[in-house]
């Protein structure tokens, strides 16, 4: 039997070997023709690089997958003979039958033989298609040992039974272990497709809602189904199982095997990845095959498998184009280009018909590829800004479906499962407003709260036909809550059952849902607002006759972007560590940083303008050497007109976009776009906010108390619940399976965009007076934390406890005042009539509010689950605190009884509209600044009073001599015996990146660091005047090219931002301890303090073997010192230092009888397995 999750495992791992092994050895001429091709029909403007990638992910995959089509085959017995292997005596047979054709052919290899086996397969009637030309296995083939390997997996041999590793003989012949490999047997091509499963309950609703129905319109004989994104086959394998078993109903003598044939006739998939395609085909195939009666390939009939290759999108024959319209336009061109891999005449003879039903779950991403991109933008009305493919989808799937010929009840059935997205996302108005006024939509399903393994992202079902509207009503199924736990059985989940039993029962509210008819023309205004439960008529009621917030502001967005913040952002102390100018750095706030009330302490970038003008950078010279490693992937970054900065001439070290009149003034309000609440914040200016955060500004003049008016109102939890109804609900976590979870409403995370913001209806009375003073609480809790306290000072155990006791007091309080707000402010929008506000309200816990008195009251009583609770670290308390003064315990019991009585307070007092507070705790804190504060000090000069190397013991002995290092050191490790030794060994060893690349990176990151070298090379070229012609764009790095804590500190461009510089390998018999020095060495210090090292370690005696590296570290650095150092000066030691270094380097490698490419090519030697390296 097969087992699906250890075959997965192994042709992962085989997969991503074959694609470093076409990446290798892969025939390029054939690839840059197949490229150029692409490009000049405007199928891609990705560059080469790139878009080879996805080719090597299908040869490699195509390669793996045609392997387990033929183990498949033999091992259930379909081919008489083995080829590959198979359980028994069929490895020994197929290793027999490869060495008598080597035998006859012995100038072949693997390769040769696993290309004989496909040729055999698709020879076969049945199989011809799945091994046919457009496979992409014929387009390249891997190296001689990448073909031996991959033939040595299917044949190994498990050690711990003495048994072919995978067995795939399968009674029942079950193929749906290749759906997980179709999801999952490649990262890039899941990433570049979307590629997702549709579990077979899902598949098994839709189709009840669509080819049923359909059966009934149209009879048997001409109901036919196309899933124009069929991935796996999912849909298709259910429609065909359905129409065989109705066939053989209908006509019970007649041959199974004609059945088979009528049944397969009926249902068509298309895609545009071929290796899903390829599954689709074998597991329809093997279903014909058990329906049909048939035992052997070899016997069967040429069963009609219809499933083509091709972009559903674009390949089509439509009657624009019969009618000679627009044959010179790029849609057109682009339609009329065929990969290697696509089959056009098939893929446009089923799509150019029309179908009786059209079903599937297309992919839910924005197109990557710019070209593909406007493309779609031009053939789809429907497509509008950073639109996903859902929207054109939607589109093309009406388009399908058969429109009735002037009789509307035999309009086609359609029916998707697709993101939610479009609902809320300016995306989604042209679908919403242009489109969907004129094709009928029968069904709305919200299903983001259902547990469906594998759909991460939020979903909706729609359900229509291919005709304009015929009813004035739409049913919809109407979200409430989201799966409590999660099921043993998804198909048997709290929420998914509850869609299932309530569709057709109009008028019922479930728990989780519920079900009314919806007026049409309410659903033709975006965003859609049709949360369950009087969730839409409370936002109706909130916007009554209400003023806007886009008559009371001037702009609202965001200040600026980099596109380059690997490269561009740091914190303050790595700016400084590496000399940038500090007049010319600004605090970049990204959303997660905004949170109660306040912004906490972000990036900062190099901020290159002055006057609003763009400054030159040559004028900036510690910037420009920090920079101009990355001058050539600055120069690259896309402009708006689809150039490169380079190409339209734009400074390489400027913002990619920047809104600079909108710092002219400073105060702004600010909050983060994604976000489980809201977080407003009032900014007093020298702040830059990124994508992530918006800004809302005010006519030049407010007042910063005008301000703080509608920063109360907006952070009040009436704002919350208006915000949720128009903000598209992105979901929270996702679990194991790939599944949306949605245990409480309160996790979910909201993408709120300014277009949605700017129509927040607002009061007629703000409040002002509790909006200031939670804005000055705010202030004063920023100060009172650990890190400011550590800032300026050596924290003290004394000052640090009371501080924590102010601090907590202070939060408390904070949160008394917004719970003070939040009802202040339903008195304002005409919610509540009494005046259910305290003179003062006094500190309050988490826990404490009266909504979580209500909530823990229900949980008690077994009336409601919730991990509100637990996930804050509060206590559940089921009546208001006896220690709390009467009155206000009183006005606790009366809002109480109004969130138990008002229909409309009910829904907005509950834990996904009242402030989380979720604090990050006091003691987690204090560990982080002191631990900062502690490497802050081990970086001052007095540890390094001249850039010279030393080790982690002599930083201890230091650190010893100095009482503050040793106060705070104590209240971090929490004793006063403090090993002194260790803690620092620890403390720099996190933030140590080795000095010598071949310690930094892995053999990966070696190929890539080789690539950065030939550009930096070219740069340098370039600056001296040569002619180089286009510079290439260095990889960037992934975790994988690091060793040790290199990606934490680098990251995707390599950027230093580490503290201290490792030397592994450099201590000595008598100090074992590491070898290190500062990060704040420029490239000069770093070279004057390796050669003297250097020199120390040859005349204590240093075997050449331990002064190799250290040369090799000192040849890395010498192009950096002959670009940056090598200045003539009248002082002997210091003219051309540069020179003076390499001049060392040149004799000392001499002397150890070193070349350059020794030097380069020095490794360090492997370790044993399971073994550190020492140091």
């Amino acid at each position: 039997m097969i087992v699906a999750a250890a075959l997965l495992a192994d042709t992962r791992k085989r997969t991503n070997a074959l694609v470093d092994d076409l990446r290798a050895h892969a025939d390029r001429p054939t690839l840059e023709a197949e490229y150029q091709r692409a490009i000049a029909a405007g199928r891609t403007s990705l560059p080469l690089p790139q878009w080879a990638e996805g080719v090597f992910a299908q040869v490699a995959v195509s390669w793996v997958l045609g392997c387990v089509f033929v183990r498949f085959c033999e091992d259930n017995g379909l081919v008489t003979d083995a080829l590959l292997a198979g359980p028994g005596n069929r490895r020994d047979l197929a290793r027999e039958q490869r060495a008598d054709y080597l035998r006859r052919f012995p100038a072949h290899d693997d390769r040769h033989w696993l290309r004989h086996v496909f040729t055999e397969y698709a020879g076969l009637p049945a199989t011809g298609d799945i091994f046919g030309a457009h496979n992409p296995l014929w387009l390249l083939e891997p190296s001689a040992d990448g073909a031996r390997e991959l033939l040595a997996d299917f044949q190994r041999i498990d050690a711990a039974t003495g048994e072919i590793a995978h067995d795939f003989a399968d009674p029942t012949w079950n193929t749906r272990f290749l759906g997980d490999l179709y999801q999952d047997l490649s990262d890039h091509a899941k990433k570049q497709f979307a590629l997702l499963q549709t579990p077979e309950f899902v598949e098994e609703f839709i189709l009840d809602h669509t080819l049923e129905p359909a059966l009934k319109t149209f009879g048997l004989r001409y109901t036919d189904l196309i899933d124009p994104t069929c991935g796996s086959g999912h849909f298709l394998l259910g429609a065909f199982h359905r129409l065989f078993e109705r066939w053989v109903d209908a006509e019970p003598g007649t041959n199974r095997r004609e059945l088979a044939r009528r049944s397969l006739d009926a249902v068509a998939g298309v895609d545009i990845n071929p290796f899903a395609a390829a599954i689709a085909r074998f597991r329809l195939l093997v279903a014909a095959l058990q329906a049909g009666g048939d035992r052997r390939l070899a016997d069967a009939p040429t069963y009609p498998v219809n499933i083509a290759v091709g972009d559903s999108l674009l390949h089509s024959v439509t009657q624009l184009t019969l009618a000679g319209i627009g044959k010179d336009d790029d849609v057109t061109a682009a339609a009329a280009h065929g990969y290697s891999t696509e089959d056009l005449e098939a893929a446009r003879t089923l799509l150019s018909r029309q179908w009786a039903c059209v079903v599937g779950n297309p992919p839910y991403i924005v197109v990557r590829d710019p070209a593909l991109n406007a493309l779609y933008r031009k053939k789809y009305a429907t497509c509008h800004r950073q639109y996903s493919l859902g929207v054109p989808f939607t589109e093309r799937f009406w388009e399908l479906a058969r429109k009735g010929d002037g009789d509307r009840e035999r309009a086609g059935f359609v029916g998707m499962i697709t993101a939610n997205s479009f609902m809320k996302r300016e995306f989604g108005s042209k679908l919403i407003e242009q489109w969907l006024p004129n094709h009928d939509l029968t069904h709305l399903i919200d299903t983001s709260g259902a547990y469906i393994p594998g759909h991460g992202t939020p979903t909706v079902i729609v359900f229509g036909r291919s005709r304009r509207p015929r009813l004035t009503t739409v049913r919809a199924v109407m979200g409430i809550r989201g799966e409590p736990s999660t099921p043993a059985d998804a198909a048997q989940g709290l929420v998914w059952t509850s869609i299932v039993d309530t569709l057709d029962r109009p008028g019922v509210t479930t728990d989780f849902v519920s079900v009314a008819d919806l007026e049409r023309r309410r659903l033709h205004t975006h965003p859609w607002s049709i949360g369950g439960g009087g969730g839409a008529e409370l936002k109706d009621r909130l916007e009554d006759d209400r003023g806007r917030l886009s008559k009371a502001i001037e702009h609202i967005g965001y200040t600026g972007q980099t596109n380059a913040d690997d490269a561009l952002l740091a914190s303050r102390r790595q700016h400084a560590r590496a000399l940038m100018n500090p007049g010319l750095l600004r605090m970049v706030v990204v959303g997660e940083t905004i949170r109660d009330w306040r912004i906490s302490e972000s990036e900062w970038s190099f901020f290159p303008y002055k006057d609003e003008h763009v400054i030159n950078i040559d004028t900036e010279i510690e910037t420009l050497r920090r920079l101009w490693p990355f001058r050539t992937t600055l120069w690259a970054r896309a402009t708006f007109s689809k150039l490169t900065y380079r190409a339209e001439g734009r400074p390489w070290w400027e913002w990619h976009q920047i809104a600079l009149h909108r710092l002219r003034t400073p105060l702004s309000i600010a909050c983060p776009r994604v976000a489980t609440h809201n977080h407003f914040v009032l900014d007093r200016g020298g702040t830059v906010f990124k994508q992530t955060a918006q800004v809302i500004k005010l006519p030049a003049g407010t007042t910063e108390e005008e301000h703080l008016d509608l920063v109360g109102v907006l952070n009040s939890s009436t704002a919350c619940f208006w915000l949720k109804q128009v903000a598209h609900n992105k979901g929270s976590t996702v679990d194991a399976k790939g599944a949306r979870q949605t245990t409480d409403p309160f996790e979910n995370f909201y993408d709120l965009d300014g277009s949605k913001l700017q129509a927040f209806p607002l009061p007629r009375s703000m409040p002002r007076a509790t909006a200031v003073a939670l804005d000055s609480a705010a202030q004063e809790l920023a100060s009172l934390s650990p890190a400011a306290i550590a800032e300026h000072t050596a924290p003290s155990a004394d000052a640090l406890a009371a501080a924590e006791a102010e601090w907590e007091l202070t939060r408390r309080r904070m949160i008394g005042l917004q719970e003070h707000l939040d009802w202040e402010v339903y008195r304002h929008y005409g919610l509540v009539d009494d005046d259910l506000v305290a003179v003062e309200e006094p500190p309050l816990a988490l826990g404490e509010r009266a909504f979580e008195i209500v909530l823990a009251r229900k949980v008690a009583a077994g009336e409601e689950a919730t991990t509100w609770f637990t996930r804050h670290g509060s206590t559940p308390i089921t009546a208001p605190p006896a220690h709390w003064p009467a009155e206000y315990r009183a006005l606790v019991e009366r809002r109480i009884e109004v969130i138990e009585t008002n229909a409309e307070i009910v829904l907005i007092e509950r834990p996904e509209y009242k402030r989380r507070w979720n604090t990050t705790p006091w003691a987690e804190q204090q560990q982080a600044a002191l631990k900062t504060w502690l490497l802050d000090r081990l970086e001052s000069p007095a540890y390094w009073p001249t850039p010279a190397i030393t080790s982690t013991a002599r930083l201890a002995a230091l650190a010893r001599a100095d009482e503050e290092f040793m106060g705070v050191a104590r209240i971090y490790a929490g004793r006063d015996d403090v090993d002194v030794a260790a803690l620092v060994a620890d403390l720099v060893k996190g933030e140590a990146v080795p000095y010598l690349a071949a310690l930094r990176y892995t053999e990966a990151g070696l190929r890539k660091w080789a690539q950065w070298c030939h550009t930096w090379a070219l740069q340098r070229r370039e600056d001296a005047g040569e002619a180089v012609g286009e510079i290439p764009v260095p990889p960037r790095y992934a975790n994988a090219d690091f060793t040790g804590v290199g990606w934490t500190h680098r990251g995707k461009l390599d950027v230093p931002k580490e503290r201290f510089i490792s030397y592994p390998g450099a201590s000595t018999d008598t100090d074992p301890s590491l070898v290190v020095g500062w990060a704040g060495w420029n490239h000069l210090e770093r070279a004057r303090a390796l050669a003297t090292f250097y020199l120390g370690a040859k005349r204590d005696g240093r075997d050449p073997a331990g002064l190799t590296p250290l040369l090799a570290g000192l040849a890395e650095l010498a192009p950096w010192l002959r670009q940056w150092y090598d200045e003539p000066n009248t002082d002997p030691a210091l003219n051309r230092p540069g020179s003076q270094i390499a001049g060392l380097l040149d004799v000392e490698a001499r002397t150890l009888h070193l070349t350059h490419d020794d030097l380069e090519g020095w490794r360090p030697a492997p370790t044993a397995r399971g073994r550190r390296r020492t140091t």
